[in-house]
Formats: structure tokens, sequence, C-alpha cells
């Protein structure tokens, strides 16, 4: 299949464009880019009528599934409150992939998200990412990106309420150690056993976490305050994780420190007010200020803080507030992916990457241009009559 007569904006480089070109699809891969038109154009193939060709978009911190739309209690599986230590919930397991939102998020050109558990527990389950459309939940997977740590308020209140540990910041990050600490001596137990009789009984908590100490997933940091988002980078550094400040919201009144640190930054959601004390100091700048300093930043909504289909609206504002829009385009495909984990699948259109792509009547951030096409592993699951 080709989709040609299209501006493409390949996200590729410093945000390539074609200004007339083609891609060609088959068996859900891109297989080429190029200027000009196909030398021939069969009855399957897609006119692009001079639109906007560009990668799907991508939302790498939501809560989709879990909340359900228009849901009572029965339809919330966000949170699992009867203990703060809970790193084996797999979010493959409480995701409603039925859930109306996918559909609005294919309709609005977001074609990969993270979702997982909320941030009442100090830590939490997995972070998934998956496509927002498939025949069902396990076909539509990427990979698991992190596992889901919470720092300040949310842990701090919650548990305080139930007159439980943690109550103070304090407990939250020392109970974040425990954990740690005691996956890391099962895994040196588990590597110096010889015998089956010699390895340690065995922990789900441990082995939940296992593959974060291991470096092959991120530790996902919901963090607000900066003292909350030094501690995040304070913890991973003790226990050498790779870690993804979420939110991040005063990240901007520390930007040069996190700067020097390399640190990495999911802001969002970027329209909303100040409804609790850790947003006190939110700031629409922050993306802008944290770029530059030389944060990696991606841009999210938050789901259903912000709705889904807001997600280029938040981009389009962190623009006004001074991100550059060629960053801000990136924060919400090729950087989004990276910062996810798999920008070697998606987020930008070159050869060999699954095609997910959007067709757009015009500019990705204004409000009046529509998605006219939505494109998921080289399967249209959505066109505007």
């Amino acid at each position: 299949m080709y989709i040609y007569n299209a501006e493409i904006i390949t996200m590729e480089g410093e945000i390539s464009r074609i200004p007339l070109g083609f891609v060609r699809v088959e068996d859900g891969k891109i297989t080429e880019v190029s200027e000009g038109r196909p030398e021939k154009i069969s009855p399957g193939d897609i006119d692009g009528a001079g639109n906007i060709l560009m990668p799907g978009f991508i939302d790498i911190h939501t809560h989709m599934g879990f909340i359900g739309d228009g849901a009572s209690d029965e339809g919330i599986d966000v949170n699992e409150g009867s203990d703060p230590v809970m790193p084996q919930l797999r979010s493959v397991d409480g995701i409603n992939f039925r859930d109306g939102y996918f559909a609005d998020a294919v309709r609005a050109g977001v074609t990969s998200v993270v979702t997982g558990v909320g941030s009442l527990n100090p830590i939490g389950g997995d972070m998934l990412a998956l496509k927002t459309s498939a025949r069902c939940l396990d076909e539509a997977v990427i990979m698991r990106s992190g596992i889901k740590f919470a720092l300040g308020e949310n842990p701090k209140s919650y548990y305080t309420e139930r007159d439980e540990a943690p109550q103070t910041r304090m407990a939250t990050a020392a109970l974040i150690r425990e954990a740690l600490e005691k996956a890391k001596r099962y895994g040196e137990l588990l590597e110096r056993a010889e015998e089956p009789e010699d390895r340690p009984d065995y922990d789900i908590k441990c082995e939940a976490l296992l593959p974060l100490l291991r470096g092959e997933l991120k530790a996902h940091f919901h963090c607000h305050r900066a003292d909350d988002i030094m501690t995040a980078l304070r913890i991973c550094g003790e226990f050498g994780l790779e870690p993804l400040l979420v939110h991040c919201t005063e990240g901007h009144l520390i930007a040069d420190i996190l700067g020097e640190k390399g640190a990495k930054a999911v802001v969002g959601p970027i329209i909303c007010d100040r409804g609790k004390p850790e947003l006190a100091n939110a700031s629409l700048e922050n993306a802008a200020k944290l770029y530059r300093a030389g944060v990696k930043v991606a841009i999210c909504t938050d789901h259903p803080e912000n709705p889904i289909n807001f997600l280029t609206a938040g981009a389009a504002y962190c623009h006004k507030y001074g991100l550059p829009k060629e960053e801000a385009v990136k924060a919400i495909t090729i950087t989004a992916a990276e910062l996810g984990g798999f920008g070697d699948r998606t987020g930008s259109i070159a050869v060999g990457k699954d095609a997910d792509l959007i067709l757009l009547s015009g500019d990705p951030f204004e409000i009046q241009t529509d998605v006219l096409m939505t494109m998921i592993n080289g399967k249209v699951y959505f066109e505007r009559n």
C-alpha cells in the first residue's frame, strides 16, 4: 500500500519535511519513504490530497483503561490501596481495552500510550506501552516500560487517612529503599545459588523489581515538588536505576540541576488548575525551561486528568510558552517514544518502523485541524468522512 500525494513530516533528524512524497506500507511496517509519486498507483492506495502525513501522536503517561469512561467504582481499577508496596501488579490484568477513551484516542491521532496504575502507593505496578487499537489488549502491547513509584502528597495523604505508613515523605522514601534493597539481596542470592535448594523462597515483590534493578525497565517516578524530584534522583542513584520524572511540576525551579544530571521528564497535565498544594508553582513555561537546561522532555495528558484527545492542545501551550515548536512536536512523537523505551518501533516515519501514521488537514497545533486518518500497524482504524 502507498500513501501518496502528501506533505510528510518524518520526525527524523530536525523534523525532516518532504513537501510532496509517499510512504510505502507492507505487513504493518514502513518499507519506503520518498519524494515524488510512486511509479504505479493501485486502487487500494491512499491519496493524501496534499495533507500532512506524520507519525501518530504518543502519550507516555496516562491511566487509559483503568478509569472508565463515565464509570462508577466498578469501572475504576487504578489504585490498589491495600498495601503501599505493590510492584507485582501487572497493568495488563487491569486495563479495560474496550473503554470508549481508546476510540477517542484513535480519532485524535494518538496511536500509542503508556498506561498504568495511579500514585497512591510508593511503589505501584508496571507501566505498559501499547497501541490504542487492536483486536485485543494482548495484541496491542508494545512492551513493559517501567515500574511506577510515587512521592509526595498522594501516598502520604492516603495512608495518613488509613492511619498506616507512610505518613511522611521520609517514610515514603524509606519504604521504597527497603523494597529495592530487599530485591537487590534477593537477586544476589539467586545468582549465587548453585543448586535449587540454595535458592531463596519465591518472593513476588522482589521478582517484580529485578528487571528494574537489571536496567530492563525504567523507574517512573510521580513527583511534583522540587524536593520530591531530587529524592527520586537520589534513590535512583543509590540503586543504579534509570529515572523518568513524571509531572516534574517544579522542575523549572531546579532546571539547571536537572540538566547537569541528564534528567528526563514527562510534564503534564498541562491544562489544569493548581488544585492541590504540590501544584502551587505550576508553570506553563516548565517544559521550555527544562528543555533550555538540557532536559529531554515529553508531554502527557495524565488521562483522564486531561482527556487523551487534548494531548496536542497541551503541547501547543508548551510551544506558546517558550518550547520550540519542533521540540513540542517531538515531545508527543519521537521523544515520547524514546523516553518510553520504544523509539525503535514508532514515533517517526522511517523504514523498518511500525506503520503508525496519521493524516492531518493542517498544522498539528491548530485547533481547527482535523485528523483525517489514523493508521496503526498498517491498518486504518479511523477515517473522517
